[in-house]
């Protein structure tokens, strides 16, 4: 398993549109919209670190759920996840090394949206703070890469990229990444509370405030890691019944 995770690090590296939208991305959006000076609504953050937070964490979204969903999709086309099969691996190691694998590809996105907003837009915090940040961030991006496995193995071909575009984009603005949730309308706030998007931003959020993470955002993470990575386990299996 640990030479697939190599395996999956060396081929993110070498795909330099991928970088650019995973790495690069998320800063420039972050310096486009953290302009604007005060607080955002009753959160007690500058603009600049509520932004932050949500950025480096689309970043990571970005690295994990788009990487993972299309490669595995051309994997299973291409014949290369039946030639994994013949090997000693077993499916829960593949799945796992395809997690693992992206999350470690996830963290330049944070790390790189901090430096940009401590240097260019003065955010300043303790050091326990940007670890447990960067820590935090990190480890919640696994939720979305095993959601990215289950969509790889769900969808496949031409398919694989809209539904992908959909679960992104829809996770992200409803979770609030885009724009604070507390603009929605109250029943749509009702709907985005419960999304692991609101609950992983709401990480870092807390943390920036010096508090303790709330137990239902951390509870709502958990559960839904247990959905996708059960999910990205099963379709593995019947994916495997059908070869």
């Amino acid at each position: 398993m640990n030479s697939l995770i190599k395996l999956e690090l060396t081929r993110a590296l070498r795909n330099r549109r991928f970088l650019f939208f995973s790495v690069i991305y998320p800063s420039v959006i972050f310096l486009l919209v953290s302009n604007q000076s005060g607080n955002v609504g009753g959160s007690g953050l500058s603009v600049a670190k509520y932004v932050m937070v949500s950025m480096a964490s689309f970043g990571a979204l970005t690295a994990v759920l788009m990487g993972n969903s299309e490669r595995i999709a051309k994997e299973r086309e291409g014949g290369w996840v039946r030639q994994l099969r013949l090997t000693t691996l077993p499916g829960r190691g593949y799945v796992l090394a395809k997690t693992a694998g992206a999350a470690v590809i996830s963290l330049p996105s944070i790390v790189v949206v901090f430096l940009v907003a401590a240097a260019v837009k003065d955010v300043r915090l303790d050091a326990w703070q940007w670890l447990a940040l960067t820590g935090a961030i990190w480890a919640g991006s696994l939720v979305f890469a095993a959601l990215g496995v289950a969509i790889g193995y769900l969808a496949s071909g031409d398919a694989v990229r809209p539904i992908t575009m959909i679960v992104y984009f829809g996770l992200s603005i409803l979770g609030g990444l885009w724009m604070p949730s507390s603009t929605f309308p109250g029943w749509l706030q009702d709907i985005a509370k419960w999304l692991p998007t609101h609950a992983y931003a709401a990480l870092g959020r807390a943390i920036e405030q010096s508090q303790a993470p709330h137990a239902q955002d951390i509870a709502v993470l958990v559960a839904f890691f247990f959905l996708f990575a059960g999910g990205a386990a099963w379709l593995y299996r019947k994916d495997t019944l059908k070869a």
